[in-house]
């Protein structure tokens, strides 16, 4: 699914137009971005909770020389679902 899918589902399911769902869809991805950026956990009740995690600097190759490199430290955003979504997926 991806966010035109998404928010034809959403606006279907509420009576929004097309239109308006995207923007409802949109605005929603982008507080998650927003609060994300600023460090903030963003926390779904029912849903998962986002959280940023640090990656330290590290040493790598290149696959195409196989040459050492330095990879720098870096943030990533992981998601963790609530027990409500496991048990969804795993029947």
């Amino acid at each position: 699914m991806n966010n035109s899918e998404l928010a034809e589902t959403v606006g279907a399911a509420h009576g929004l137009s097309k239109a308006d769902a995207r923007k409802l869809v949109d605005a929603v991805f982008e507080s998650i971005t927003d609060a994300a950026a600023q460090g903030q956990e963003i926390a779904l009740n029912g849903f998962g909770k986002f959280k940023i995690k640090d990656v330290p600097a590290r040493d790598g190759r290149n696959p195409a020389t196989g040459e050492t490199i330095s990879i720098k430290a870096s943030k990533k955003l992981t998601f963790t679902p609530a027990k409500a979504v496991k048990d969804r997926l795993n029947g």
